[in-house]
């Protein structure tokens, strides 16, 4: 297929903000795609390559800025300057192909597998001279796109595409296109996510072909997830027979063995097998199934005491590819199993939780200090729950899961009735806004993300603890609101400079942050990260910058949050 057909479905899907509309323009696509190339196809219309993982191609918009400027012979302040103006790359791409001076005769019409042939290839580069080779598989696509195939290239290298197709929207595509059941299709799709093989499989098979999807053994699932509970007051009501589990600060993982060969997931789908030849050892030594998926979390271990260390520690292993012997010692890894999803030929998620943890615990041998079932406590009673709740927080951990042990796994989904966490709920924050970047796309001319400060009681200056851009709002629709226009006149007197698409802001103006938890951060200045911040309020009429919170008092909630303090 001419990569220039699905351009076009592009342009319809800008056009039109009518979700049911998109979904019959992607309907009437899908029909008449080869079913040769419906796996690739499908991708490429949330903008993506990888289907089924949140793997990315991994190239940053400076990247992109050189492709547009070698692939049109002009330079870097080019882009730039034109970027800035319109806050879309792909855009700026076009405008440079409409006026290259030289056209490239007998140029090769691009295709949907060129396309994604060049992605991979530029996701898969590492090592020395990768950027270059990277720019250069860039550059190839550029210099045979149309105007209009160039927009759409450059914003699904930046994984930008912004037509408005989202999961659902494909999931109810596929379903009219086929002619099939839209339950059906989520439900084959939460055991094999990826919306291209179920689409070849409706249009090649339809109903009969779905209703056959089922789980297998090294094709990673997409996982049960808890809902956030207010209290664990409230959790214990919404169950008549719960249990408590651990909480751990980790890399949720889904382990499947088949004979002798492991392969560990993500919760994004990820495959990190690879990176993690230890986990890999052991679980193949301490599950006697011969096949197996089960479900767990992985945390790294202080390799004296034996205690959790922050998944900060652990992220570091999870993307490591060379000398994994030396991360092996210094940050040691242990899995605590809490579920099972099949085994040897046998599904187990339609058994109640109770029976899945028995069925666990017949094929996983644990080994001491690597292998270890959840910590867990069946009980309703609210006071021994309140004192497993500040073990789990005094041990390092992050709180805890309180599920129903009546009900079935469901893939995919935050189940009512199902599982819900408990965190300790953290006291806001007063920061001081120091730096932003610009907006694109709706927000272009806006500042918005806001890089926050933290004072340093000792220096008097102000680091860097986090990036936010939730809590403000496009459009006020309630008089408290606070709009990124207001932030951004408020703001544009204090900018001190500007380096490409960051901007560095003089610390005046103080804001209320609420975040999900404090995480220790190698890329801070401050030391520490703030987790999911989001806006509450303007505090600089009633606070001055040097009455912030202090880095001391970050470290300080740090510990509360750990049941430390």
């Amino acid at each position: 297929m001419k990569y220039s057909e699905i351009v076009n479905v592009y342009q319809e899907l800008e056009k039109t903000r009518s979700k049911l509309k998109k979904s019959d323009i992607i309907s009437e696509f899908l029909k008449k795609s080869p079913s040769s190339e419906i796996e690739k196809i499908v991708p490429l219309l949330f903008g993506k390559i990888f289907s089924a993982s949140d793997k990315e191609i991994g190239v940053a918009s400076q990247m992109v800025i050189r492709s547009i400027a070698k692939s049109y012979g002009i330079g870097e302040k080019q882009v730039v300057d034109k970027f800035n103006k319109s806050g879309d790359l792909g855009k700026t791409a076009e405008e440079f192909s409409k006026s290259r001076k030289q056209k490239i005769l007998l140029s090769k019409k691009l295709t949907v597998d060129k396309v994604v042939e060049n992605l991979k290839k530029i996701s898969e580069q590492e090592g020395k001279g990768s950027q270059e080779r990277k720019i250069s598989l860039i550059v190839e696509l550029l210099s045979h796109a149309s105007s209009d195939e160039a927009r759409y290239i450059v914003r699904t290298i930046l994984e930008e595409l912004r037509v408005g197709v989202a999961e659902g929207l494909v999931r109810d595509a596929i379903a009219k296109a086929f002619d099939v059941d839209v339950k059906l299709v989520e439900g084959a799709w939460e055991l094999n996510p990826d919306y291209g093989k179920i689409a070849y499989i409706a249009k090649k098979k339809g109903s009969s072909g779905l209703e056959k999807v089922s789980i297998s053994v090294e094709q990673p699932i997409k996982l049960q997830l808890a809902e956030k509970s207010p209290s664990l007051e409230e959790a214990l009501k919404k169950f008549e027979n719960p249990v408590l589990e651990f909480k751990y600060d980790g890399m949720r993982t889904q382990i499947h063995k088949k004979g002798n060969d492991v392969k560990i997931f993500t919760r994004s789908l990820e495959d990190v097998t690879g990176a993690f030849p230890d986990l890999v050892d052991i679980c193949r030594k301490s599950i006697k199934a011969k096949d197996a998926i089960l479900d767990g979390e992985t945390v790294a271990i202080h390799p004296k005491s034996g205690g959790p260390l922050p998944f900060q520690k652990l992220s570091t292993r999870i993307k490591r590819k060379y000398d994994l012997k030396k991360a092996q010692e210094d940050i040691p890894i242990q899995i605590n199993f809490f579920d099972i999803i099949h085994a040897d030929g046998k599904s187990f998620m339609n058994l109640s939780a109770e029976d899945r943890f028995k069925e666990l615990k017949k094929i996983v041998e644990p080994v001491k200090g690597k292998v270890k079932f959840v910590d867990r406590l069946i009980t309703n009673n609210p006071k021994k729950a309140k004192e497993f709740y500040n073990k789990a927080l005094v041990s390092g951990h992050e709180g805890l899961i309180v599920k129903n042990l009546n009900a079935n796994y469901v893939p995919g989904r935050k189940v009512a009735g199902g599982w819900l966490k408990v965190k300790p709920t953290m006291e806001n924050l007063d920061l001081v806004i120091i730096g932003g970047t610009w907006g694109t796309g709706k927000r272009t001319g806006w500042i918005a993300s806001l890089i926050l400060g933290c004072r340093d009681a000792k220096s008097g200056k102000y680091l860097e603890c986090g990036m936010m851009g939730t809590g403000i709002k496009e459009k006020k629709t309630q008089p408290e609101d606070v709009t990124f226009d207001e932030i951004t006149k408020m703001l544009k007197p204090f900018i001190e400079k500007e380096k490409k698409n960051k901007i560095f802001i003089k610390p005046k103006i103080v804001i209320e942050i609420a975040y999900e938890e404090i995480q220790k951060s190698p890329t801070y200045n401050s030391g520490w990260a703030l987790r999911f911040p989001r806006f509450i309020r303007l505090r600089h009429m009633e606070k001055k910058p040097e009455q912030a919170d202090t880095k001391g008092r970050i470290e300080y909630l740090y510990k509360i949050q750990k049941g430390k303090k």
